[in-house]
């Protein structure tokens, strides 16, 4: 499956819609058909277009449909070893959760043991700008750039229990 980032609408533009599963709105930025940009702001602008085809998908994901997002077209602007961390994170299952040392080893060019590695790791989740598309929330132990209290219900919704 394709998803279509033009909501009808064309395929660049920013959209966004109140999520009442999560308790605050999502925001989605698209360019050139790809997905740029996911973020949860307190309130939308008024005439935030709420009509998307990504957001109808985050609506039965936050609903307790199973999806990974792993079909979305994303476009990731930052340093290619970030890029490579997050790539490796949208490998993580839906339900499943990782920790930075196994997100690190599943990344190629990235030694788990080198302090640096690791801090490019957290970096490149912290500054993700791609939060549920690229599931920070699937990462134990580390900041993501998913707000903690969204986290927490993500990982409610698709089963991870904290240990």
């Amino acid at each position: 499956m394709t998803v279509r980032t033009d909501g009808g609408l064309g395929d660049t533009g920013v959209f966004g819609r109140e999520f009442d599963a999560i308790g605050r709105p999502i925001e989605v930025g698209t360019a050139s058909g790809r997905i740029i940009s996911v973020s949860f702001p307190e309130t939308l602008p008024d005439d935030a277009n709420g009509v998307h085809s990504l957001l109808d998908r985050l609506h039965e994901y936050l609903t307790g449909a199973e999806d990974d997002f792993g079909d979305v077209a994303v476009a990731i602007t930052v340093p290619t070893d970030q890029r490579e961390v997050l790539e490796s994170v949208r490998n993580v299952p839906y339900g499943d959760e990782a920790d930075l040392e196994l997100v690190v080893r599943m990344t190629s060019g990235l030694d788990h043991e080198d302090e640096d590695d690791l801090q490019t790791a957290r970096t490149a989740l912290r500054e993700n700008p791609l939060p549920i598309i690229v599931p920070d929330h699937r990462v134990r132990g580390v900041e993501g750039a998913t707000p903690p209290d969204v986290a927490e219900r993500l990982r409610d919704i698709e089963g991870i229990r904290a240990n």
